[in-house]
């Protein structure tokens, strides 16, 4: 099967044309102007924008969490994925405590295999790093392709490490060409703060933000930012959200490091003003929770700095009556927000059409430098001859609304209900294969491919 594209303005990280994309198969074949070639479809992007396909380095897709699942599984997640213009998502394993990592792999493997619309790949959340974990890493890596490991500084008895387990995982990771990622907030000062307010009888969301001031993300982050400088690791620090973590990095680059930063598209969009004391506040409880205005201000210009490299979604959804385990006890409020539908076309019209950000740049932080980060790269996060052909056609001018009645996550109730967005994702490709078309999945489950990940390289 082949597919040509003609006359549409080609937008990659570092190009901008009118032109034609020529695909065989699975990848894209030629690039040009007024290719002269016989295809067996052809599309006319004429007015719109033909970029790469959006890369989603942070999902939790069937995710066991506080007593249930994210709603969302591979096969509805992925394909409300595609619907947004997202063609590849990497959801996170968790290691279960006193368990092997294969025993987590197998466990997700037997949730995504088969059942994924879209194309996926792996982190690996270590919760128990020790003696029999250690020489995982190298399996992981060399034989799966799963090349980043994630870790958490919060949820102590379930998922979050010491920094002595931190420092041996980044010295091991680092040994087999890896990166290790961080969930950056101080769980032993935010543990104190929920007793607190609890023992208070305050008990609505909005203590839920009240217990994760942004001290606790920004000493976190510093923290990890210096063990990953010691033990030489690369180090990648994910939904950063607030100028106290953003300035722990900016610190760290005074001694010659880099740390990658990922904040998501939540943070840059909607603040801390969503908590009121009712309940309706449950549907923006997440962690870190949602900040200031000026945090946003300081995000957006971390974008333009190159400080912030990649915007993601965190995307963890729970139906409105999972969010009600918590009615009584923000505590036990189930945290998460679905936006891996929204993330796109929120960042185009409010990024790229209210000129915080250009073009190129928007395809840098939704696509290209994910793939460059996760070793993706050039398989996928770029239009060019001999890559997957994974391509949106984006409509500029078109204007929609967004609600919860027509999006195609799998729960009831949206955390953007009647935004005005300009700039629509028409087609997507992914693969080759047209999987979306005028607001239909022409794709079913099981065509979505495991993609196995190649060793960290950074932006190079």
């Amino acid at each position: 099967m082949s597919v040509l594209i003609t006359n549409g303005r080609i937008v990659t990280a570092s190009d901008d044309f009118v032109g034609d994309i020529y695909i065989e198969g699975e990848k894209i074949t030629a690039i040009g102007k007024h290719l002269n070639v016989m295809a067996d479809e052809t599309i006319d992007a004429t007015g719109q924008l033909i970029m790469p396909g959006g890369i989603d380095p942070h999902v939790h897709l069937d995710m066991p969490f506080m007593g249930t699942f994210s709603s969302d599984s591979y096969e509805t997640g992925t394909r409300a994925a595609l619907f947004g213009g997202t063609t590849t998502v990497i959801d996170f394993i968790l290691q279960k405590q006193g368990h092997s990592l294969q025993a987590a792999l197998d466990e997700w493997n037997g949730r995504a295999t088969g059942n994924a619309v879209g194309d996926y790949s792996f982190h690996m959340a270590v919760t128990d790093f020790n003696d029999k974990t250690r020489p995982e890493i190298k399996t992981m890596v060399e034989q799966h392709g799963i090349t980043s490991f994630k870790t958490f500084m919060a949820y102590k008895g379930a998922l979050m490490i010491d920094d002595r387990q931190m420092t041996a995982l980044m010295q091991e990771v680092r040994r087999h060409g890896g990166l290790v990622t961080v969930h950056a907030t101080n769980g032993d000062m935010i543990d104190y703060l929920i007793a607190r307010h609890r023992e208070e009888g305050k008990l609505s969301p909005r203590y839920h933000y009240l217990s994760q001031p942004e001290v606790t993300e920004a000493e976190a982050t510093g923290r990890f930012a210096a063990i990953s400088h010691y033990t030489g690791c690369p180090g990648y620090v994910v939904h950063l959200t607030c100028e106290g973590a953003l300035n722990a990095v900016r610190n760290a680059t005074t001694r010659n490091q880099h740390v990658w930063v990922e904040t998501c598209i939540q943070y840059l969009l909607l603040d801390a003003s969503r908590y009121g004391e009712d309940f309706e506040g449950a549907k923006w409880v997440m962690s870190p929770p949602l900040r200031e205005k000026k945090d946003q201000a300081t995000l957006w210009a971390g974008i333009n700095q190159g400080v912030v490299n990649v915007v993601a979604t965190d995307h963890c959804p729970f139906r409105w009556e999972q969010k009600l385990l918590g009615k009584d006890d923000f505590s036990k409020i189930p945290n998460g927000h679905p936006a891996i539908e929204h993330r796109m076309e929120l960042l185009y019209s409010e990024g790229v059409r209210k000129g915080r950000i250009g073009l190129n740049k928007y395809v840098e932080l939704t696509s290209t430098n994910p793939a460059k980060i996760f070793g993706l790269f050039p398989r996928k996060g770029t239009l060019s001859p001999g890559s997957d052909a994974d391509i949106i056609l984006l409509d500029p001018n078109r204007q929609h609304t967004l609600t919860a009645t027509t999006h195609h996550m799998n729960v009831d109730y949206s955390a953007y209900e009647g935004w005005q967005l300009t700039g629509k994702i028409q087609t997507v490709l992914l693969r080759g294969k047209v999987a979306i078309r005028d607001g239909e999945c022409k794709i079913a489950r099981g065509y979505g491919q495991f993609i196995r990940r190649g060793r960290h390289t950074g932006l190079s």
